[in-house]
């Protein structure tokens, strides 16, 4: 390994290299984007409690879409192209600025959205503008240095410089927020076509299989901080009051510690990069899926954060929307995680259907207990045995039937 920082060449690495991993850069990287998901959570956190749902969740789409899909692209890119040089380095860093500048954008667009007269999306726009112009700095430096890949890399180049442009325009443009948002999908999904076109048009960049899964699952990682986050929001709520610590306080202390991790286990359980390494075609659902299920699990953590409000008497929504917050993001991350096992593998297994069942009811007994009278923290419990129900079974039953899934999904 060399220890020199000097500009290289960036002609693309072997997408087979052995162990290769995340590097202290790509860690360091990630860090920025705990403080713009805590943003996004807590932002929708706010609005669900103040009962303006529509607000809450338009907001949400918005900054899970700009901070996750600047991830995406800028991981890919590195999977690809990480020369660990000084350019890279300092491309880096202006990425990183501008995530920053996303999140002290992201109170502006839920107020703006709150009060519904024009969308404020000026320095969110402008810390994602940031974002993606170093990341076309980079692409220009790939074609630049890599001649089979060239078209490639100005496809991507070109691609994400235009959608620049109308995001720039919208910061310009005082538009009624209902026009705000059809033009900001049109923009949304021009991003998404970018990578499709560029790869499917001119050939594919050498990422790293079994890098880009562990890229994904570190991700996964930061974004249950949320959930923790959340739990410990609703736990000091309950010991904050005049009881202190309760029964309660442990089975909100002890069902959002467990359901933050039963949901890792139930993500890490699935080897994704032996599966990529062997069907390269399928990244692209693969990794356009999990923008949603980023999302899925900043909402868990907004969900806790409600279920705090309430708790403490500060919410304008009572116990059965608070754990609705819960139980519904919960059901789309485990939603979300089976399709992307299914797709990966192509293959429907009845026993996962049995478990997505018990993970429907076990949601739905945790909605309809609250409803019924029962405490948060017992609703919480529920809604924890969710991913536990999924994590037992595959572990008592469903482990030897994956095993022989995954050995024909790999040869």
């Amino acid at each position: 390994m060399s220890l020199s920082h000097h500009v290289r060449r960036m002609t693309g690495r072997d997408p087979h290299e052995a162990h290769r991993a995340a590097t202290p850069l790509e860690l360091l990287f990630d860090l920025t984007f705990v403080v713009a998901f805590s943003q996004i959570s807590s932002q929708m956190a706010h609005y669900l409690e103040l009962d303006q749902v529509s607000t809450a969740l338009v907001g949400f789409a918005f900054g899970t879409f700009a901070v996750t899909w600047a991830w995406i692209n800028y991981s890919w890119l590195a999977s690809a192209y990480d020369t660990d040089d000084v350019f890279f380095r300092v491309a880096t860093l202006v990425v990183m600025v501008g995530v920053l500048v996303v999140a002290l954008g992201v109170p502006d667009v839920f107020h703006s959205l709150a009060e519904g007269a024009h969308l404020d999306n000026t320095v969110m726009v402008a810390g994602y503008v940031i974002m993606r112009l170093a990341t076309v700095a980079l692409w220009l430096r790939a074609a630049r240095h890599d001649e089979r890949r060239r078209r490639t890399c100005l496809a991507y180049a070109i691609g994400i410089s235009i959608a620049q442009v109308g995001w720039i325009a919208l910061i310009f443009l005082t538009l009624p927020v209902g026009i705000t948002l059809v033009f900001t999908t049109l923009l949304m999904l021009l991003e998404l076509a970018c990578p499709l076109f560029a790869e499917l048009r001119f050939g594919r960049t050498p990422w790293h299989a079994h890098h880009i899964a562990e890229r994904y699952g570190l991700l996964v990682i930061i974004t249950l901080g949320e959930v923790i986050l959340g739990t410990i929001l609703a736990i000091s709520a309950v010991v904050s009051g005049d009881a202190g610590w309760t029964v309660e306080a442990a089975l909100v202390a002890f069902g959002g510690t467990a359901l933050a991790f039963g949901m890792w286990w139930m993500y890490f359980a699935i080897p994704f990069g032996a599966v990529l390494e062997r069907h390269r075609g399928r990244a692209f659902v693969w990794g356009y899926l999990q923008i949603a299920l980023f999302g899925s699990l900043i909402a868990v953590g907004a969900g806790l954060h409600v279920a705090a409000n309430v708790i403490s008497h500060e919410a304008h929504v009572d116990a059965t929307f608070a754990i609705l917050a819960i139980a519904i993001p919960v059901l789309a991350f485990e939603t979300l995680l089976f399709a992307l096992y299914g797709f990966l593998v192509m293959q429907i297994d009845w026993f996962h259907l049995v478990l997505y069942i018990g993970v429907i009811l076990f949601l739905a007994a945790g909605v309809i207990a609250v409803s019924s009278g029962a405490t948060l923290g017992a609703g919480i419990i529920l809604v924890a045995v969710s991913p536990a129900f999924v994590v037992v079974g595959y572990e008592t039953f469903g482990r030897r039937r994956a095993a022989g899934t995954l050995e024909r999904a790999t040869r």
